[in-house]
């Protein structure tokens, strides 16, 4: 799988502190990552991502899907998702993702960004039903864009431009650390669609 990305080490943590991040770049040929990405836009069942913030109910223009292994719920932002049954092609990425990073998952949150104004505040993906401390997958499809860090203490920042068809990994201690986002951008005007394989403790 290393033709794609010959010079790149997957096994670089590119976070000086606290924490675990590896970039794996493109572990699918271009024409995998074009067949996922438009099986995704057409099969997902997609939704506007409600939150709850200061007790005003947000309904944002990101759209998002959660799948998995049985009916997870799965809570944050004071909102609560109930998880789809796998399609044939999220399993096969899950397979994929597996793979690569030697772990399992049980379940997938899925984000399609319609272009660069849409993005992620930052956040840390902490929530009480994931595995502590386990390892969250993240598959990108469509436009390249930037993907941030930033060290809850020390402010200090790591950037990553993330691929079409690449696989970034965050383990360990990541999540308690360090906070994460997507910035928004006007140079992007293509889709993209993100998946985060992840492990619900039942």
């Amino acid at each position: 799988m290393d033709l794609f990305n010959p010079i790149l080490d997957k096994t670089k943590n590119w976070l000086p502190q606290d924490g675990t991040v590896n970039y794996y770049g493109q572990i699918l040929g271009r024409k995998q990552a074009d067949f996922y990405l438009k099986k995704l836009l057409e099969i997902i069942e997609w939704r506007n991502d409600e939150a709850i913030i200061f007790g005003k109910k947000i309904i944002t223009k990101r759209k998002v899907a959660w799948y998995g292994d049985k009916p997870f719920e799965y809570t944050y932002s004071n909102t609560s998702k109930y998880a789809l049954p796998w399609t044939k092609e999220l399993l096969e990425l899950k397979q994929l993702a597996e793979q690569e990073t030697g772990e399992t998952f049980n379940s997938c949150l899925l984000n399609l960004y319609h272009n660069g104004s849409e993005g992620m505040a930052w956040h840390s993906d902490g929530e009480t039903d994931l595995k502590k401390e386990g390892t969250i997958a993240s598959l990108s499809f469509g436009a390249e864009r930037k993907f941030a860090f930033k060290h809850k203490q020390s402010k200090g920042k790591v950037e990553i431009f993330l691929q079409h068809g690449s696989l970034l990994v965050m383990k360990d201690t990541t999540q308690t650390h360090w906070l994460h986002r997507l910035p928004p951008t006007k140079k992007v005007t293509t889709p993209r669609i993100n998946l985060t394989f992840r492990t619900i403790e039942e």
